[in-house]
């Protein structure tokens, strides 16, 4: 009996097709390596050099840049490899094949509790300044960087000892959990964990936006009269003028009231207050942290919904251009990052300018040469 050919059985794909699928997935995950790494590694060491920078929110990107840039250098080559090679079973032994699914579960659960971390730090900048401001310190920032990777590495290690849970999927190219039918594998906890990271944070900026709105809006004034026996005005509507007063001499006896116990502010006092530019500083950071939040669960969406299918429906059959298309876009989480830092965060693109300055000469130049045609009219 001759064997069938691709000619004649329409579900089986052609070899040109399978040459030009892999192609196309080796050039697009080569492309989120490079710009992964370049964009991270650029990113950390601007944020390491410049001492604007050297402040909370940035400490804890600085984390999440370095921890894509090693899951892009530890995890992407390898899939790279697996598709490159086409093998229905991973060639390089069983402990390599943990160790890389250990790593990228690591990777994941690692930036969706950072992810949520960084909400709640945002939520503390603008609704309670003050304690953030005091509080919110570099070893702070070291002690949640430190609780973060503790509890992503809680969350990865134990389906090391489970036998079957990290194996290498075919469909996928990569080493990852196996998830199965929810009476055959335990991954169902893990994905629900996942899941409630994700949506709170989300409701933390939830939260935010509402706090934002509710104290956008003016409150009336309520005039206060002051109280005064000897032109010492004093009591809550009272102004400095009671100060000038009791200094020039129409006032006689006891010291004011609004003069008792006032001292200096030293320097080294915290600031008391989120005046309009802290504010607005603020608000840029937020905005910056919340679209990486909003992508990240945009490009993870596919993946877990088919994961969830995995679990929950026996005899699921998954596509397998929607099963690549949803792995691929949870690699290029790892390099996005850096381009919506660019361009949501006005601070960062200023210092980036100081510390390149060949782009702004590129920039300058663009913009001569433009300024030239059209003086020619052209």
């Amino acid at each position: 009996m001759a064997p069938l050919s691709s000619s004649s059985n329409p579900h089986l794909p052609s070899p040109g097709g399978l040459l030009s699928a892999s192609g196309l997935k080796l050039a697009t995950l080569g492309l989120i390596l490079c710009v992964s790494l370049a964009g991270n590694v650029l990113f950390a060491g601007l944020i390491l050099k410049d001492r604007h920078l050297h402040r909370a929110p940035y400490y804890l990107l600085l984390d999440l840049c370095l921890a894509d840039a090693l899951r892009s250098l530890a995890c992407f080559p390898f899939v790279m490899l697996s598709v490159r090679s086409g093998a229905a079973a991973w060639p390089h032994g069983p402990l390599s094949c943990k160790v890389l699914a250990f790593l990228a579960v690591l990777f994941c659960f690692h930036a969706a509790f950072l992810l949520f971390c960084v909400g709640v730090t945002r939520y503390m900048a603008i609704a309670h300044h003050r304690f953030y401001a005091k509080r919110m310190t570099g070893w702070t920032c070291l002690a949640m960087v430190c609780m973060v990777w503790t509890l992503a590495m809680a969350m990865a290690f134990p389906p090391v000892f489970d036998v079957g849970t990290y194996k290498f999927i075919r469909e996928e190219e990569q080493c990852i959990f196996e998830h199965r039918y929810v009476k055959a594998n335990d991954t169902l906890g893990f994905m629900l964990m996942l899941a409630a990271v994700i949506a709170a944070t989300h409701l933390v900026y939830v939260k935010l936006l509402f706090f934002i709105h509710g104290h956008r809006k003016m409150k009336p004034a309520q005039l206060v009269p002051a109280i005064s026996q000897n032109w010492t005005f004093h009591g809550p509507g009272a102004t400095g003028q009671a100060a000038a007063n009791w200094t020039a001499g129409f006032g006689r006896g006891p010291t004011p009231p609004t003069l008792v116990g006032i001292r200096q502010a030293t320097h080294s006092q915290i600031k008391r207050l989120l005046v309009l530019e802290e504010f607005k500083m603020e608000k840029r950071i937020c905005k910056m942290f919340y679209m990486i939040t909003l992508l990240f669960l945009l490009l993870w969406s596919p993946y877990i919904v088919a994961c969830y299918l995995r679990v929950f429906i026996t005899a699921s059959t998954i596509p397998q251009v929607y099963l690549t298309a949803s792995v691929w876009m949870t690699f290029a989480q790892a390099g996005v990052n850096p381009i919506l830092c660019f361009i949501f965060n006005k601070e960062l693109r200023v210092c980036f300018r100081a510390h390149f300055p060949c782009c702004q000469s590129i920039q300058s130049t663009q913009g001569t040469i433009l300024c030239d045609l059209k003086s020619f009219g052209m």
